[in-house]
């Protein structure tokens, strides 16, 4: 049985047309005119149980639209979903019991209570016994490394600390699905990879499946064997992470700041993007020269600061949209 599955799933939204100038804006709110917007258009897709899912897109592409249905906070207006074999419209209860999410923008615990007192909280909420719950947060304590601030009310923990209260939040009655939005949006790299190296160690030791969806490529390289991209409510790609880093992820975006202005060698490989004075920003393709090699092209005596970066998200989906013949719609 899959954990997730979806047959041509649609959800449309009836949106309220601005009438111009204030005779039309009087007009709207006695007539007003809607039009009929499609943000989910008969997607179809399955995931396994255990699996680490990547569903990206840009912003207004269908995400959040999916995860309401398939959490079944929203009716789709066709086609069919199962969430660990529940129809999430009919039984929508059950499955509260079964599913986590984590939402990176929006808080779920109450912020003047500690972690320990949340979680509580959140277990009593799941039915749990005291010794169920007091079992659980020990074990989710261990995991998440929360022991040193974990009686700390959760207004005075650091963003990182609070993510990470908020995934063992979410996983207190044990989930077989968790749902994360966003999970590290906002958090610097070192904190980022910590909440990554966490959600893989949760995956492998209790399998939970996971639905991520993020902007951050670093989160969909390092936890997802699979990525199913969306664009305008339809499924543009749903392939390997191992396919995606070898057609689009093999480049990165490189900024030189020099002490004076210097000559960059036409070199295979090299894309110069912008070039002024003694800054240089250029795209290398890791596929034909590592990114030391186009490092040395320039006089090292020179170089006052670097900056190596992943070419952004929304620009690799737009390469795929248009490989694909869909146009630029993005």
């Amino acid at each position: 049985m899959k954990a997730i599955q979806a047959e041509k799933v649609s959800k449309n939204f009836r949106v309220k047309q601005k009438e111009k100038g204030m005779k039309g804006s009087i007009k709207g709110i006695f007539h007003p005119q809607t039009e009929e917007i499609k943000a989910v258009d008969r997607i179809s897709f399955g995931v396994e149980e255990g699996e680490v899912l990547a569903f990206i897109g840009p912003n207004g592409a269908g995400k959040s639209t999916t995860i309401k249905m398939l959490t079944g906070i929203l009716y789709p207006d066709g086609g069919r979903i199962e969430v660990l074999g529940i129809d999430p419209v009919k039984r929508r209860k059950q499955l509260a019991y079964q599913i986590g999410t984590v939402f990176g923008q929006k808080e779920q615990l109450w912020t003047h209570l500690t972690p320990n007192d949340n979680f509580r909280f959140f277990g009593a909420i799941y039915d749990l016994s005291g010794r169920e719950i007091e079992k659980r947060i020990g074990e989710l304590a261990d995991l998440f490394e929360l022991a040193e601030f974990i009686n700390t009310p959760v207004r005075n923990l650091s963003l990182g600390q609070r993510i990470r209260c908020e995934i063992a939040a979410s996983l207190i009655h044990k989930p077989k699905v968790l749902f994360l939005d966003e999970p590290t949006i906002g958090l610097d790299p070192v904190v980022k990879e910590n909440i990554r190296r966490l959600i893989k160690q949760m995956n492998k030791e209790l399998n939970t499946t996971i639905f991520l969806t993020s902007h951050d490529i670093g989160d969909i390289e390092k936890l997802c064997k699979r990525i199913v991209i969306v664009n305008s409510g339809q499924i543009v790609m749903d392939d390997s992470m191992e396919h995606l880093k070898y057609h689009y992820l093999n480049r990165k975006i490189v900024e030189v700041k020099l002490q004076e202005e210097a000559v960059l060698p036409p070199v295979k490989g090299i894309t110069i993007l912008k070039r002024k004075g003694g800054h240089i920003k250029f795209e290398v393709d890791t596929s034909v020269m590592k990114i030391n090699d186009a490092l040395r092209s320039i006089d090292a005596d020179c170089v006052e600061d670097i900056n190596i970066s992943n070419v952004p998200l929304e620009n690799i989906i737009m390469e795929i949209y248009r490989s694909k013949g869909r146009g630029a719609d993005l």
